[in-house]
């Protein structure tokens, strides 16, 4: 006469929380043949208007496709540089209206301000630092336009910074994108959660470091 126990369930049983159904998601999604344009549309949009990072897709795309990690990074940047030159654009000719109306929405009134003030000592200290940071890169981009910051100078230091948020990335996601992808399979809510609380951390830094004074914190 058999005997029936309760068992956990194995390790490759069928996950249906609704993390892992994102989780499930996202690699489907970065396997599909348009998932380079949403990598690209992601990174283009944050520099100028956007507030989600192209990291919540550039990791699961490099994650199902570890080799092609490296080109990965190369589509961000490049995106990502070229929203930056739409933001410096805004902040060159409608700093007054869409440019401060964006600044605004983010919650970022006080700190542009004291970035403006440091701009002409600093600017290029702070388009490198921000720019590989969670603090939000549009606020860099419209400040720069708004200050009349060189842009031939503002596009280097973009792709200097940008390139090596990046490709640090997809360095580590292509080196040890298996054993990650093992990791989250696991803990998937877990990176969710963090990757939540650095978005909203850069702009809570931002805002509250931002409103304390007019020292040049870069």
């Amino acid at each position: 006469m058999s005997q029936s126990f309760d068992r956990p369930a194995p390790d490759n049983a069928p996950k249906t929380g609704p993390f892992q159904r994102l989780y499930r998601w996202t690699l489907t999604l970065a396997e599909s043949r348009h998932a380079s344009y949403a990598l690209a549309g992601i990174a283009f949009a944050e520099s100028s208007f956007f507030p989600i990072p192209p990291d919540v897709i550039l990791i699961p795309m490099s994650l199902a496709k570890p080799q092609r990690a490296l080109f990965y990074a190369l589509i961000c940047t490049i995106a990502s540089v070229l929203g930056g030159i739409l933001g410096y654009a805004i902040g060159a000719w409608l700093y007054d209206t869409i440019g401060q109306w964006l600044i605004h929405m983010n919650g970022l009134d006080n700190k542009a301000e004291m970035l403006r003030g440091c701009y002409q000592t600093w600017g290029w200290v702070i388009i490198l630092v921000k720019g590989i940071t969670p603090i939000p890169f549009k606020l860099v981009t419209i400040v720069s336009g708004s200050m009349g910051y060189s842009l031939p100078l503002f596009i280097l230091l973009a792709a200097i910074t940008r390139g090596a948020r990046f490709f640090l990335l997809a360095v580590v996601l292509n080196r040890w994108g298996e054993q990650i992808r093992a990791l989250l399979d696991r803990y998937f809510a877990v990176f969710m959660v963090l990757l939540i609380a650095i978005i909203i951390s850069g702009f809570w830094l931002v805002a509250h470091f931002g409103s304390s004074g007019g020292s040049c914190t870069v």
